[in-house]
């Protein structure tokens, strides 16, 4: 017998009993979006690996460890997306719309990266991510904001989540910030790992974020990003903490809060969550206004967030905020002998035509009743049609209600679509 060949790991399938409900939460994401006016984006899952390198930064985990980079059949090194952002600019750059334009975007699909895998966390996972384009002040940073707020509401999720702002300031600024960081770390260089100490000069920033206890201990004392802002970025700043403020968000400022990711600038955030152990960060973004420019386009303001979906599944579903398993159908059509499973597909089509909202299963296989009526109860569907002998000769339909109180009724096949159409209201 040939060898089974087995998904590669952390490369996870999404098997028909779990992707109902990760249709639902993709639908809850699409009509969130939809309400602020934002247009979907769709870019390639391959790009040129200078795009990440010079998006990203040559010195962060992702380039340096996790991706998944190859050369193709004419020597060109490519790499399979990481993250969202960098596609997004690299297509708004390509095909103009971007320079003195607003573009409000989104986009969702599969990324790569070569990390351990672990609970919520895979090689290949699925993130939903907003941009917005072209607008500079804080306003447009309350709104990305509210938006991932709304989203929480509509998962009903929102008293698990906490949200953290903090702001880089301007490359400038950070450039000053990064020297007395520097300083610091090189003063308590003994106290920190190895991860640390390769970081303390070429990425000190990150430092900030570890999540190693004795190094955040070490760190007790660093000079804070928010005392050395530039004037614009604090003014900035200011005007995003009393917005949110008047739009009823609470926040907390994490002075510490950096992301992983070169390009951000000023407004960073984050919302985290206990319920899942340890405090996990589900969603996350910021501004990064210089990185249009870095990847030659017009200078261009931007702000977004991103999340990770295995992450958001998971965490609703620990909280049984989506634990129904979706039916799979409405309508289940049950035939019992040859003439009937002939009428059954005639009027299963019929069906279909009459009400294209609905989803109409057709018994295959046959079996007697019991059993196909069993099947129908583990569709979840709402109703089941009966169809014999006596009903495929008299254009007849007998409906059975499996959800309810609703008697059971034998009407002429004409008066189908109506009938179903009240019975399901």
């Amino acid at each position: 017998m040939a060898k089974t060949i087995q998904a590669i790991r952390g490369m996870n399938d999404c098997l028909p009993e779990v992707s109902g409900i990760w249709q639902q939460v993709e639908s809850t994401l699409r009509q969130v979006v939809a309400s602020y006016g934002y247009q979907e984006i769709r870019t390639p899952i391959v790009e040129s690996t200078d795009l990440f390198k010079r998006s990203i930064g040559e010195v962060t985990d992702i380039v340096e460890k996790e991706m998944y980079t190859f050369e193709d059949r004419n020597g060109d090194s490519l790499t399979l997306r990481p993250e969202g952002t960098a596609s997004c600019v690299r297509a708004g750059n390509e095909h103009g719309l971007l320079y003195n334009q607003q573009q409000r975007l989104w986009y969702m699909g599969p990324m790569f990266r070569h990390e351990r895998p672990q609970k919520g966390r895979y090689r290949q996972f699925h993130q939903f991510g907003v941009e917005a384009y072209g607008l500079d002040g804080p306003d447009i940073d309350v709104e990305v904001i509210l938006l991932s707020a709304r989203l929480w509401k509509a998962f009903g999720i929102s008293n698990h989540v906490k949200l953290q702002i903090n702001s880089l300031g301007s490359n400038e600024a950070r450039q000053a910030y990064r020297d007395a960081l520097i300083a610091f770390l090189t003063s308590r260089a003994d106290q920190l790992d190895e991860d640390s100490k390769r970081r303390m000069t070429s990425n000190p920033l990150r430092v900030l974020d570890s999540k190693n206890p004795d190094v955040q201990k070490a760190l007790e004392g660093a000079p804070s990003l928010l005392d050395h802002l530039d004037e614009d970025s604090a003014q900035h700043f200011s005007l995003l903490c009393e917005r949110l403020t008047q739009a009823g968000i609470e926040y907390e400022i994490n002075p510490r809060l950096v992301r992983g990711l070169d390009y951000y600038n000023r407004t960073v955030f984050e919302w985290v969550t206990d319920s899942l152990g340890s405090q996990g960060t589900v969603c996350a973004g910021g501004r990064y206004d210089g990185l249009v420019e870095q990847l030659g386009g017009k200078a261009t303001p931007a702000v977004g967030f991103a999340m990770g979906m295995e992450r958001l599944v998971l965490l609703l579903t620990t909280l049984e905020a989506q634990t129904q398993e979706p039916a799979s159908a409405d309508i289940y059509v049950t035939a019992l002998g040859d003439e009937a499973a002939v009428y059954a597909m005639q009027v299963s089509e019929q069906l279909r035509d009459a009400l294209s909202e609905c989803r109409v299963t057709t018994h295959c296989g046959g079996g007697n009743m019991k059993k196909q009526l069993k099947r129908a109860d583990k569709t979840g569907a709402q109703l089941a049609l009966i169809l014999g002998s006596d009903e495929a000769l008299n254009n007849q339909v007998t409906i059975k209600p499996l959800r309810g109180q609703q008697e059971q009724v034998t009407i002429a096949l004409a008066d189908l679509p109506g009938t179903l159409a009240t019975m399901m209201e």
